[in-house]
């Protein structure tokens, strides 16, 4: 029997990473710096790991970005519009981070790679793009590298790569006449060269994630499975493959998964604990097998017994020589070390008890592997240790609230449809908001500047007092309500500079969650959340926002709306309790937020946006189960909005995702107005809304927020002329992509100018029927 892992936090324990890559981008540290804090941190990982116990080590898990950005590099997948960097020959990085963030110079300016969610994750991964006959190459060899780096210290590396056909599957045609997996031989090429150099080198086992097999494929895909693996089979005799699948069962695909020719199967046993007894059948003898019995995406203790009773089950059927035990997918998705965890204040000691992180999951593997060895003295302790953690949460009188539980159970039908149908509401709307056409807004955050994140930390120590912390936000509130309405916006936000998060904030105003000082999980490139943990019945004891908006709204005649995250998007973006289901959870959120929204529009609030974009990566892999999350998710969503009348106008927010095959659900949702990203896709994302007559008010986003290149107003004119022909023009808003937390002043304001600018340029050629000049 072995223990693996399959990937570990890339970021560092105390955010290390992020630090660095962003002082690089700020010219403050040089691109040496950068790398060695890139190898500091590979170090202590694997050796993180090598003293948990664990045998095989991954390597080439780390990404100064994103691995599928790192996957394209190493196959040579680089973009015609970022040519001219290799052509003048500009540093490796420089190329790598343009295509991750796009670049912007006196002589360039290339947009970035598309970007959008990892599966049901709240990361992101940039979008591989595709070109009919496109031929590949041997072009970043960070694989090898990393694995002589790894092999200098000892490490019994296992390296990790996306693997050929899901690689292929995430990405996207960026042009007509064929099918991006009809690539796959001339990538294969690729791939064979990889895992020879590896084998020659000394690696006896490469992990190749294939986590599309958990998804539905056609019967074309599935040949591509067979020939790809086929093949690598037969090129490289002398490599071990580890087939790696996740986040879900692999279903109808088990067959096809147990037909490859690869050394170890890994299946995920917490997403899909149900599919052991079949793969158990079908599994060939020669194959090994990889359990993943420990929850890689979520910080709740293992249940030692429920584990072992499928270890035990497995090795029954196979013998302990063929059995592997892993974490059910890469720690990626989890904070790094609940050690870091000190302050009792912030995370109670009675709730931490019951959590684990990624260096505790490790010590989980091992346990389990000693557990599931008859000979283990440590066996009672270990899993009486276990057994009295678990009741404790079990029988906490933390986790139920007898109130919430009433109020669920008295939700009526009624209490999910709004007063009057769309039609009717926009009338009334449109004479209560007095907008011009195409009315330009932002999506709710300003800038979270160095201040802005000083005076918070200053608070959050209680170095200020609460007078002096309010003072200080109403007078950011203030300078952002006037930059706003001196760029000539029409609906304007107050900034959110009280907000660490837009789910976080929340959380902290909600019972039923708690919190973390170092629980940090990456969400793009450099970018970390914290999420909050749900660990009980969820209420709103008090008003969480009414009082920042009242204030901004005193300080302009137009309307700014009322800001909130939706009940959806708070459940994804949070550890979620595992003792009920995520629909009652969803539930219990939805009916706070409901009263939040209540007190908004009492308050005279006449805007309010209730921001759901995680709605579509909440959806199961397979569609077989989507029928049933859309319907509490839909519904979850209306009850938060419902209870508001006719003219108060309700909008919701949605980033990087794809919604042609959700479109009647979203409609569903009987949003006011829908904002969307779809800059990045240059307006490919609205044939859905076209396609079915989307009837309500949308706003594509115009402005890639995750990018710090600043469009021009001829950029902007050129998506809103293409939206104009997909759109109505007195449906569609002006807007940036997502909220603008994560930039600076210096690129905010200019891009605000230009796309204010740009509405006001259209507006006038539909009046005067005049192309401005």
């Amino acid at each position: 029997m072995r223990t693996h892992n399959l990937g570990y936090p890339r970021m560092g324990s105390r955010r290390e990473l992020k630090k660095a890559c962003e002082k690089y981008w700020a010219g403050k540290m040089s691109l040496d710096e950068l790398l060695q804090a890139g190898k500091q941190i590979r170090r202590e990982n694997w050796e993180l790991q090598q003293k948990a116990g664990i045998d095989l080590i991954p390597v080439n898990d780390f990404s100064y970005y994103d691995h599928v950005l790192d996957a394209n590099l190493m196959v040579g997948n680089i973009p015609p519009r970022f040519l001219p960097l290799v052509e003048e020959r500009k540093p490796f990085h420089s190329l790598y981070f343009a295509m991750a963030r796009g670049l912007q110079e006196k002589s360039m300016d290339i947009t970035a790679l598309e970007m959008t969610k990892w599966f049901d994750t709240n990361y992101h991964y940039l979008v591989p793009e595709f070109r009919k006959n496109q031929n590949f190459s041997f072009a970043c060899a960070d694989v090898i590298h990393g694995f002589l780096e790894a092999k200098q210290l000892g490490i019994n590396a296992k390296p990790v790569i996306l693997g050929p056909v899901s690689y292929l599957l995430l990405g996207k045609e960026k042009e007509q006449g064929f099918h991006r997996i009809d690539l796959l031989k001339p990538l294969l090429k690729v791939y064979e060269e990889v895992l020879n150099q590896l084998q020659q080198l000394g690696a006896t086992y490469v992990q190749l994630d294939e986590p599309c097999l958990v998804l539905d494929c056609d019967e074309p895909v599935k040949q591509s499975f067979r020939f790809a693996y086929r093949h690598l089979n037969e090129a490289c005799p002398g490599i071990n493959i580890l087939l790696a699948t996740y986040f879900g069962e692999l279903g109808d695909n088990l067959p096809l998964a147990c037909s490859l020719p690869v050394h170890t199967l890994h299946v995920d046993l917490v997403k899909a604990p149900v599919q052991l007894d079949d793969v158990l059948a079908q599994i060939p003898e020669s194959m090994s097998l990889s359990l993943g019995v420990v929850d890689g995406r979520n910080i709740w203790k293992n249940d030692y017994e429920a584990s072992l009773s499928l270890i035990g089950k497995a090795v029954r059927a196979l013998g302990r020589e063929r059995i592997w035990i892993a974490p059910s997918c890469s720690l990626l998705h989890s904070p790094c070390d609940l050690e870091l965890e000190t302050n009792e204040a912030v995370l109670p000691a009675k709730i931490k008890q019951w959590m684990s992180f990624a260096k505790q999951k490790l010590g989980e593997v091992s346990d389990l592997f000693q557990l599931s060895n008859p000979a283990c003295e440590a066996t009672t302790t270990l899993l009486e240790e276990n057994k009295k953690s678990l009741l404790s949460r079990i029988n906490s009188r933390l986790i139920h609230d007898l109130p919430v539980r009433d109020r669920i159970a008295s939700v009526t039908p009624g209490d999910f449809e709004r007063e009057q149908t769309f039609d009717r509401r926009k009338t009334l709307q449109s004479s209560f908001l007095n907008l011009p056409v195409l009315p330009a807004t932002t999506i709710g955050s300003f800038p979270q500047t160095g201040e802005v994140r000083e005076l918070r930390s200053k608070f959050k120590k209680k170095a200020i007092s609460e007078e002096e912390y309010t003072g200080e936000l109403k007078r950011f509130i203030k300078q952002a309500i006037e930059i706003q309405e001196n760029t000539g916006l029409d609906v304007l936000v107050h900034g959110e500079f009280e907000r660490n998060d837009m789910v976080e904030y929340f959380g902290e105003l909600l019972n039923g969650f708690t919190f973390t000082q170092n629980g940090w999980v990456q969400s793009y490139g450099s970018r970390c959340v914290k999420p909050p943990i749900i660990y009980g019945d969820v209420s709103r004891p008090a008003p969480m926002t009414v009082n920042w908006i009242n204030y901004a709204q005193s300080l302009t005649d137009k309307p700014v709306k009322g800001m909130l995250t939706g009940p959806v998007t708070i459940l994804q973006w949070s550890f979620v309790r595992n003792d009920q289901p995520r629909s009652a959870t969803a539930m219990q959120i939805a009916l706070a937020i409901r009263d939040e929204v209540l007190d908004l529009e009492q308050s005279g609030v006449k805007i309010i946006q209730v921001d759901e974009p995680a709605i579509r990566e909440g959806l199961p892999l397979r569609k077989a189960g989507w029928a049933e999350y859309l319907d509490w998710a839909v519904k979850a969503f209306r009850l938060s909005t419902s209870a508001v009348r006719p003219q108060t106008q309700i909008h919701t927010h949605m980033c990087y995702s794809e919604f042609n095959d959700i479109i009647t659900s979203i409609a569903a949702m009987d949003a006011d107005v829908i904002t969307i990203e779809t800059s990045r896709s240059q307006m490919e994302l609205l044939d859905a809304f076209t396609t079915y007559r989307y009837p309500n008010g949308i706003g594509p986003g115009v402005y890639d927020i995750h990018s710090p290149r600043i469009p021009s107003i001829e950029e902007i004119e050129a998506l809103l002329n293409k939206a104009l022909e997909l759109i109505p023009i007195d449906r569609l808003w002006v807007n940036p992509d997502c909220g603008l937390k994560t930039r600076n002043w210096e690129d905010v304001l200019p891009a605000l100018k230009n796309m204010v600018q740009a509405a006001e340029n259209i507006r006038t050629f539909v009046a005067t029927k005049t192309m401005p000049r």
